[in-house]
């Protein structure tokens, strides 16, 4: 997919586990997961803005567009 996710990155960044990030977020730490390695098929804008609140980023940083990413 050309849509990279790129939370694991935001997260050593910000010096965070995953379990921390899904407690401040309201989400199971298995979704933190399930979005970090991009097998989600959506996300809500609100989830998207509680995880750039707690990250103190903008979505840009989260969510980047590869093209030609595509998986065969």
């Amino acid at each position: 997919m050309p849509i990279i996710v790129n939370l694991d990155l935001m997260l050593a960044r910000r010096k965070m586990r995953s379990r921390e990030l899904a407690e401040a977020v309201g989400i199971t730490e298995q979704n933190i997961s399930l979005l970090k390695s991009g097998k989600v098929r959506g996300v809500r804008f609100e989830t998207l803005a509680r995880i750039c609140e707690v990250l103190q980023c903008q979505p840009g940083d989260l969510l980047e567009y590869r093209p030609g990413d595509d998986e065969v």
